[in-house]
């Protein structure tokens, strides 16, 4: 009780310290925060440590670093020990007695009615109440923290420790959390940076924390599977390095845009997956100068294959496919555009022709070589799927962080095969484009080219009367733009439309060595009869244009008047609003006066009370002492009576004096308990002593006598 009552007001006495002294501040806060860990009071640590900062953040920082993090390692100490104490109750839990016996009824009904197993329970019992402190541990010191250049690394510290802390223990909805507060406390700077103390983002050193966390963030985000997060993460770090001046640290932005691909691949967007691979490895190329061969060419590699498989045409989410979305498409590009620093969205072809431009296609492993050329510069139809399958499968073995990218080119090489089929074939067998494809089934091939089909990305229709695909389409279904990819020839619906192109150009210029003054002429008298209709009609025209002057001078006077008569009629309100409100603050002002004049004279009232009060209980005391009065506090005895503080001195002069009149009893009794023992112990001594000295008087009357006589005789004699 006498813990919970040091605990639960300590914050509250720290403010009656207004100066700060080391050695005894800190000693006091470190005990105190060491029983709030105890007794698990994370409001009550939070109380304390403010009133501490307020003490210690312009005289000494350096101890309010010290106690903190003493704090947070002490709950870390106590969360661990919890975690070690509930897996050693697990295995005590899983002890088996019987071996005849391993489940036992009891286990089976818990079993059934929890569906937890005994680390789940020993966890809850054990565990989660730890868990649940440090969470609020790391979270009270953040706030604390929160916007203060002079605890600014410190913050940056906390704040990693608590996603260390999410990943340990898998605390996914702990880790969102943290999240936004961390993102509230960056808006907090932003809006707050006029403030004192307050941290200036313009700097380089505090920005770089920043970025560093988030960077951090993002690497736990990864870890515990966040990727909503993660994104989130990746707009947060983008918004930073908008805010700064200057480009972060090469190695921060190499470890950016490698975060940044992992996530757009767990996303499935291969396009920007390509894309941030593509600027981790200019990154690395340009500025890294102790990469090896092997790492540029494993990087090159990544970002060849990443860019050979995107789908052709880029592919939609589901939801767009269903929806038809594609311009919160396009700007979900734009957007994401942004975060790799890019001023537009990228595209296939943009990328291929980065990779050329680069000289990428010629630095990557020599198994991977030739497969750029295979598909996007070579038309070879009949060896293509065969030649990507044979060079995928050795891939596969030899490098298995490519594994990843070989179903989606293996797709692509399926749509290039369609494609180039479709410029040779008006019509081709279903069978015999399986057998040149190795790797798939017909299902599999109907379901892959089918949205292309449907997008007019391939002119292609199944027949399936005959088991056969037909190539080509009609012009109203055309689609205008180029494919890209190796090409021999046109398609005939292309070929259609460019003729038909040619036969109106031909035919225009036909038209204008025959007539060339046929245009000139046709001008000319649409200029004579637009010169006639205006000279018909010139006069009623100004006559209207006046009247219209005029109807639009009276309409503007009128309008003029009535906003003068508003305005008048507003100022008047405004005049009469302002003095009823003078009149109404004269009023208050009034009363507040009296009321303060009145609270005044009852403080001073009450005060001189109080004086008079202890003056009176000070004469109680030097006449009755102190005693009577022991225990009450002054506020006890300020509100007692004169007549009660009277009765309360003379019950204790009474209860005294009963006291001593009991005591002097009990000292008289046992007086004469010991008088009478004394008296029984002395009887048999003193007869002893009477009679001893009876025999004395006897031996020495008879000495006595014998002289007597003898002198008696001696003197008969004479």
């Amino acid at each position: 009780a006498v813990v919970s009552t040091q605990s639960g007001h300590y914050g509250r006495g720290m403010r009656r310290h207004k100066q700060y002294q080391h050695d005894v501040h800190e000693p006091i806060i470190t005990q105190y925060l060491s029983l709030c860990v105890e007794l698990k009071k994370g409001h009550a640590a939070k109380e304390g440590l403010y009133q501490y900062k307020i003490l210690t953040q312009n005289t000494d920082i350096n101890s309010l670093e010290k106690v903190i993090r003493q704090f947070v390692k002490m709950a870390e100490v106590r969360a661990e020990a919890a975690s070690k104490e509930a897996k050693a109750a697990m295995l005590e839990m899983n002890v088996i007695e019987d071996l005849d016996v391993v489940y036992t009824p009891e286990k089976l009904m818990l079993a059934t009615v929890s569906g937890e197993d005994s680390q789940d329970r020993a966890d809850r019992t054990v565990l989660t109440p730890w868990v649940k402190f440090l969470w609020e541990v790391y979270r009270h010191v953040l706030d604390i923290l929160k916007n203060n250049n002079k605890v600014e690394k410190l913050y940056q510290d906390m704040a990693q420790q608590a996603f260390t802390f999410c990943i340990k223990y898998e605390r996914k909805a702990e880790f969102r959390k943290l999240s936004d507060s961390v993102r509230n406390h960056l808006n907090l700077i932003i809006k707050h940076s006029h403030q004192t103390n307050s941290i200036n983002l313009n700097d380089p050193v505090s920005l770089q924390l920043h970025l560093d966390t988030r960077l951090y963030q993002l690497d736990c985000a990864i870890k515990i599977s966040l990727w909503q997060e993660a994104i989130k993460t990746i707009n947060d770090i983008h918004a930073l390095m908008q805010l700064s001046k200057k480009k972060p640290k090469p190695q921060a932005l190499a470890n950016y845009y490698k975060k940044q691909a992992l996530v757009f691949s767990k996303a499935n967007n291969r396009l920007f997956e390509a894309c941030a691979l593509m600027k981790h490895y200019q990154l690395v190329y340009d500025q890294k100068k102790t990469a090896t061969e092997e790492e540029k060419q494993s990087l090159a590699s990544g970002v060849l294959m990443a860019t050979l498989a995107i789908p052709l045409p880029s592919s939609l989410s589901d939801t767009e496919k269903y929806l038809d979305l594609q311009n919160s498409t396009k700007d979900k590009n734009i957007t994401l555009a942004s975060y790799l620093d890019l001023a537009h969205a990228p595209t296939r072809d943009s990328l291929l022709a980065d990779l050329v431009k680069h000289g990428i296609e010629g630095k990557v492993y020599p198994e991977l070589q030739p497969l750029f050329t295979i598909l996007e510069v070579d038309f070879q139809p009949l060896t293509l799927c065969k030649k990507v399958d044979t060079m995928l499968i050795q891939v596969e073995k030899l490098y298995p962080d490519l594994k990843q990218y070989t179903k989606d080119v293996r797709e692509v090489a399926v749509l290039r095969l369609m494609r180039q089929l479709a410029q040779v074939y008006d019509k081709i067998s279903i069978s015999k484009v399986v057998s040149l494809i190795p790797y798939i089934e017909p299902l599999e091939l109907e379901l892959l080219i089918i949205g292309p089909a449907k997008s007019l990305d391939l002119q292609l229709r199944i027949d399936y009367a005959t088991g056969t695909y037909i190539f080509g389409s009609t012009i109203q279904y055309q689609r205008e733009d180029i494919a890209s990819g190796p090409t021999v020839q046109q398609m005939p619906s292309e070929m259609f439309r460019s003729q038909l192109v040619s036969l109106f150009s031909a035919l225009d210029k036909s038209v204008a060595l025959i007539s060339p003054n046929r245009k000139q002429q046709m001008k000319d008298q649409l200029r004579q009869e637009a010169i006639a209709a205006y000279h018909r009609s010139a006069k009623k025209d100004q006559l209207n244009m006046m009247k219209r002057k005029e109807m639009i001078e009276t309409r503007k006077e009128f309008y003029e008047n009535l906003n003068t008569e508003k305005e008048k009629k507003e100022l008047q309100e405004k005049e009469k609003h302002r003095k009823e409100a003078e009149r109404a603050e004269i009023k208050r002002r009034g009363e507040e006066e009296k009321r303060r004049t009145e609270e005044r004279c009852q403080r001073e009232e009450k005060h001189k009370d109080k004086l008079l009060k202890m003056e009176k209980v000070k004469k109680l005391m030097e006449h009755m002492g102190e005693k009577p009065f022991e225990g009450l506090t002054e506020e006890e005895l300020l509100n007692m009576t004169e007549e009660d503080l009277l009765a309360r001195g003379l019950d204790h002069m009474s209860k005294e004096k009963s006291d001593l009149q009991q005591k002097m009893k009990q000292v008289e009794k046992r007086l004469d308990y010991f008088t009478r023992a004394q008296r029984l112990v002395e009887i048999p001594k003193l007869k002893k002593e009477w009679e001893k000295a009876k025999e004395d008087d006897k031996v020495w009357w008879e000495q006595k006598r014998k002289k007597y006589r003898l002198r008696l005789c001696v003197d008969t004699t004479a």
